[in-house]
């Protein structure tokens, strides 16, 4: 029952209590109205989700809401692979060690900002932390341990792989389940009260998947504790492709395997899907955006850089999210 409508049935039962001189009888009414409430929603409810128009609604989106469980299990797996972070601060590594009392005895406290100390924190300088400002970059290998060195590239390089694929397929994911409500159209209290049974029930199983970001910190707090400044670094897309190319660029090693990979920026991959009218280049699929608007593509190398294969256009093709999955590292038969 909507709200404006308990308001209106509480005022008339008042009313009618009032002409008929009876307070009894207007907080019997008005605890009656409260009582039939959740009630009343609840057989609202199982009208509609026993109604020929839900079940038949129900069949028509199947194979979409197929499509979507699969996708949530293949972001899953992504995130599942492996860790999101990368080097760490050792400002503060043993603070936990100690107690910290404020024992000052004057009636103005100094203490407003505190240091946060944590392995993804770096206490620094306010020089530090506005130069951080100016070059993320720079600052983020230096005082964080980010060493410039074959390793590190390659493990920048899966990340942002990694990263650049969830983002993509939970964009993908947010577009199905919105285009499943379109479709559906529930009422509006069945999203507002019931949202969890009616995914459940259609066969949607909304999981909160969400993009790992790691966020990097430089933090200034002054002595007294009266200010402080922060410069927050978030490992997404563009964070991670700078580290990885100012990583090539340092070390030379742009032939190499971790070098090969770090050229496949988001703008590269982009490219790429335009270039093969966003169709998957498996012979055997050849499925598109125009016959699927929702389909998740992903560029893949032809040759591995594993074995060889460059990151140059033509050893490059586009292929649906399930063939690129099959295909792993193979080579072209």
């Amino acid at each position: 029952m909507p709200v404006f409508l308990i308001v209106v049935l509480s005022i008339m039962a008042v009313l009618l209590a009032g002409s008929l001189n009876s307070g009894w009888l207007g907080f019997f009414l008005i605890v009656t109205i409260f009582v039939a409430n959740p009630i009343i929603w609840k057989i609202r409810k199982d009208r509609y989700f026993n109604s020929e128009e839900f079940q038949s609604l129900r069949a028509q989106v199947q194979t979409l809401v197929n499509e979507h469980n699969d996708i949530a299990s293949y972001v899953s797996e992504i995130r599942s692979q492996g860790a999101f972070e990368l080097g760490t601060s050792y400002t503060g590594q043993y603070a936990h060690l100690a107690t910290f009392e404020n024992s000052s005895k004057w009636n103005i406290r100094r203490d407003r900002n505190i240091a946060e100390y944590a392995p993804h924190v770096h206490n620094a300088s306010l020089q530090v932390v506005r130069n951080a400002s100016m070059e993320p970059i720079k600052y983020l290998m230096k005082y964080f341990d980010i060493k410039a060195n074959k390793e590190t590239l390659a493990e920048v390089q899966r990340m942002s792989n990694d990263i650049a694929r969830l983002e993509e397929a939970i964009a993908n994911l947010e577009t199905r389940e919105a285009e499943i409500t379109s479709t559906i159209n529930p009422p509006a209290f069945i999203l507002n009260r019931y949202a969890k049974e009616f995914w459940d029930m259609v066969g949607v199983h909304l999981s909160p998947i969400t993009v790992p970001y790691q966020t990097y910190k430089f933090e200034y707090v002054s002595a007294g504790g009266n200010s402080s400044q922060t410069v927050n670094i978030k490992l997404d897309t563009p964070t991670l492709e700078a580290l990885s190319q100012a990583l090539a660029d340092k070390i030379r090693w742009a032939k190499s395997v971790a070098g090969q990979r770090a050229l496949m920026t988001a703008r590269l991959r982009a490219e790429i899907k335009e270039r093969d009218h966003y169709t998957c280049q498996n012979s055997a699929c050849g499925v598109s955006v125009a016959e699927e608007p929702n389909l998740l593509l992903e560029v893949d190398h032809i040759i591995p850089v594993s074995k060889g294969g460059t990151s140059e256009p033509h050893n490059l093709q586009t292929l649906c999210w399930r063939c690129n999955r099959s295909k792993g590292a193979k080579m072209p038969s």
